[in-house]
């Protein structure tokens, strides 16, 4: 294709936050970027500059900045961003306080609640009190296992007002995933809810609690957020309280916040554990809320009075992403539950009903709205609608086609890619650049992002690693316990000195955007050449017939040959035609290289809880090794269906 699929209106570009950016890198640093490609490079060229203008810019609440912006620049890891600065990240989302809505709820089709600004700056201001009164101060694990609730942005809030360090599960965690988890950092409270609903189904979280709470013996007090009944019972909760009892003996009123070092923790994220048990990943105060209002602002233009949307759980870091979106003063849009519950049109639905300008999804979401056969642009009002993000998995060309076709025409589709180990992005979205169909647009600012042969050189037009050359202040703090670095160190800067490679096989193109082909540790290796998973999932998942698809590499015959499992339509069978038509398809889309030497039909596809299919796991079955963290997925049961397949042995 030759043209983009959309390119933004001269007013649009004249009315875009970046654009007021570059108008004050031009005014305060005497630098001409007209375009996007032009600041970037200037961003990474002069990180320094970028990063105290970002700073600015998006107006950082701070007791002090001090005058060193980074020391060590050039060490990775062991660069420190603002050193010297001392800061409070809820205070930074508590900035506005009118009666305007600060959080719009809706847990499927049961409950609907609204939040202002001032509400929720009260419920944070009370909470604190209570959080304090359990004896927590700076540097204090508080945990939560929790739905997507207005509960749990106010408990993410009072507990960082105090310094202390926020850790998040979703509730369809099972016990083991979270012991591996919280079990690891030791909480002083534990916030759960009472249940949660998925799919018109409730679900009692309590009796997981109280299995959690007997195998972790530091968490000193429990708070009970009622969700799906009002007098949730609390016995064999320990020292728990519901969540109305904590707040009562506290007026609301200012907030007293504990300012700490920008490089001091305030979330602890997980890996996904599918190959062992998690690693526990520290991010800083100021690196998380610097990296996220540079995203929020310049990359995804929201602002005030916006209403931000990302369809994501409590495990996942897009829900730390979005919840910043109160340091732009934005209006944030929860949803927890089935994204298909009563049918696939309720996101679109909330989109509708509340104004939605920038919805954040998955590209497993797209995927199933596009073979659901949804076509909101002619059945809802998205006409406040800017932004469709995404993220989870490549974005496949098709997904890009049914966004412009079927949802609407003008707007920004911002393909986003970055994960929990920087809880921000490398590349994604910016709201001046054309969209061109199957690619992320570009590096975001001041992001050295690049692609990397084996041997540490440049590529363009090539498959090769992701890596980014140039410290960036979301790195993360540290592994927990991990005193001597040696874990983190191993994660990321083994493959080549001094540089962050971040496991992705990826492709730059000559657009200056990205292609994603998969994990690197998940790349297929037939004959020695390297395949990305997500090529072949790119041909097989727009089949009508195909609803979902993993491929692995099996070792076979001294090589590797390319296994496909395909999850079909209820009725649909996988006979001879079908598996021909997908070979051919991925022959000529893809090469012949690409074709599985086997097309195998399964019932289900194990992913994990946060949705996203696992490769590594299956490989492990099939090639008889145990899966080490089953509880990290969410339908480990699907796992057996691969074990010992005869059609594997042939």
């Amino acid at each position: 294709m030759d043209q983009p699929l959309w390119r933004p209106s001269p007013e649009r570009v004249a009315e875009a936050n970046i654009s007021r950016f570059m108008a004050e890198v031009a005014r305060r640093w005497n630098v001409r970027a007209d375009d996007y490609a032009a600041l970037h490079r200037w961003s990474v060229a002069e990180p320094e500059a970028f990063w105290q203008t970002v700073w600015d810019f998006c107006g950082v609440i701070a007791e002090t900045r001090g005058e060193r912006v980074v020391a060590d620049r050039d060490r990775m890891p062991g660069a420190r961003w603002f050193p010297d600065a001392r800061l409070n990240f809820a205070e930074n989302l508590l900035r506005r306080r009118d009666d305007a809505p600060a959080l719009v709820f809706r847990g499927e089709d049961r409950v609907t609640r609204r939040l202002s600004f001032a509400e929720v700056h009260d419920g944070v201001a009370r909470l604190r009190q209570a959080l304090a009164r359990m004896g927590v101060g700076e540097g204090d694990r508080v945990a939560g296992l929790l739905p997507n609730l207005p509960e749990t942005v106010i408990a993410m809030l009072a507990a960082t007002s105090l310094g202390a360090v926020w850790s998040s599960c979703s509730p369809d965690f099972g016990v083991q995933g979270v012991l591996d988890r919280f079990g690891q950092i030791g909480p002083k409270v534990l916030f759960t809810a009472d249940g949660y609903f998925f799919g018109g189904k409730t679900f009692d979280t309590l009796p997981k609690a109280a299995d959690i709470l007997a195998q972790l013996p530091t968490v000193a007090h429990v708070v009970v957020v009622p969700y799906t009944r009002d007098a949730p019972p609390l016995g064999g909760l320990g020292n728990a309280v519901m969540w109305d009892a904590a707040l009562a003996p506290h007026a609301a009123g200012e907030i007293d916040y504990v300012r700490v070092d920008f490089n001091a923790p305030l979330y602890i994220m997980y890996s996904s554990g599918t190959t062992g048990k998690p690693k526990c990943i520290v991010h800083g105060v100021g690196g998380t809320l610097l990296k996220h209002l540079e995203e929020h602002c310049l990359q995804a233009d929201i602002g005030r009075d916006d209403r931000l949307f990302y369809f994501t759980t409590c495990g996942w870091m897009m829900w730390n992403w979005l919840v910043s979106g109160l340091a732009v003063e934005a209006t944030l849009l929860l949803y927890d539950g089935s994204p298909f519950h009563p049918d696939g049109n309720v996101l679109f639905d909330f989109a509708d009903t509340e104004g939605m300008t920038q919805f954040g999804t998955s590209a497993k979401w797209i995927d199933a709205a596009a073979k659901a056969g949804l076509t909101p642009a002619g059945t809802h009002d998205l006409s406040a609608l800017r932004a469709l993000l995404s993220t989870g998995s490549p974005l496949a060309p098709q997904g890009f086609d049914w966004v412009y076709e079927h949802v609407k025409a003008d707007l920004h589709l911002a393909s986003i890619s970055g994960g929990t180990d920087i809880i921000g992005c490398f590349m994604g979205g910016n709201p001046i650049s054309p969209v061109w169909r199957g690619e992320i647009q570009g590096p975001l600012l001041g992001m050295d992002t690049q692609v990397f042969d084996e041997d540490g050189k440049r590529v363009v037009g090539r498959q090769g690693e992701l890596v980014c050359t140039r410290s960036f202040p979301s790195m993360p703090v540290g592994f927990w316990n991990d005193d001597d670095g040696a874990r983190y160190r191993a994660a990321y800067f083994e493959t080549y000195a001094d540089v962050w490679r971040h496991g992705d096989w990826v492709e730059e193109t000559a657009h200056g955007g990205f292609v994603i082909h998969g994990r690197s540790d998940a790349t297929l290796n037939p004959g020695g050449v390297r395949i990305g998973t997500a090529e072949i999932y790119r041909q097989v998942e727009p089949l009508d017939e195909v609803l979902e698809a993993l491929v692995i590499g099996q070792r076979w015959d001294g090589d590797t040959r390319v296994v496909l499992f395909v999850r079909l339509r209820d009725g649909v069978t996988l006979d001879d035609a079908l598996t021909a038509r997908i070979k051919r398809r991925i022959r000529e889309n893809a090469s012949p290289r690409h074709v599985p030497a086997k097309v195998l039909q399964v019932a289900d596809i194990p992913r994990t809880v946060n949705g996203k299919i696992t490769e590594l796991a299956v490989t492990d079955v099939v090639h008889g090794r145990p899966v080490k963290n089953k509880e990290a997925l969410a339908n480990p049961d699907a796992l057996e269906a691969f074990r010992d397949m005869p059609a594997l042995r042939a």
